[in-house]
């Protein structure tokens, strides 16, 4: 269903943005429920994406006579399984992100413990922080250049 993007971030064939109702808890059981949906989504079509992969490469290996077209081919390859790995570690936080909301502890932000937001976490189903302390943390890393 998602569609990674280059920047980790993903779009959702089907969406559905959640609907707040007035008065309703923040990450209520359906509030939970609508981003372990998105999460498991996300993750299976990473899990798809990876071997489909492995799938092509095993079936588009080939040892060519010339060096330009088998450096080609390593290339693409090379390029294939640095994206692979950038999923991998996707996946793995993925992973955190549901046990996160198995302890009921998704959706606040782990610098200051506010609120992160519904349509913050509908955009980047694993952030782990508020909009403030990202934007403050990415201004202190432009600085210090880490």
């Amino acid at each position: 269903m998602p569609n990674q993007k280059a920047d980790n971030s993903f779009a959702l064939k089907d969406f559905t943005p959640y609907k707040e109702k007035k008065g309703e808890e923040y990450m209520n059981d359906a509030q939970q429920e609508h981003f372990k949906g998105i999460l498991f989504a996300w993750r299976d079509e990473l899990l798809e994406e990876m071997n489909r992969t492995v799938s092509h490469m095993q079936d588009e290996a080939a040892n060519f006579p010339d060096p330009a077209d088998r450096a080609s081919q390593e290339e693409e390859f090379s390029l294939e399984l640095r994206t692979r790995d950038r999923e991998r570690k996707l996946i793995k936080k993925i992973d955190s992100t549901l046990d996160l909301i198995e302890a009921e502890d998704y959706g606040y932000c782990d610098t200051c413990g506010v609120e992160i937001g519904i349509r913050r976490l509908e955009a980047r189903p694993t952030a782990t922080q508020c909009i403030d302390c990202k934007t403050l943390a990415e201004i202190k890393e432009k600085q210090t250049g880490i």
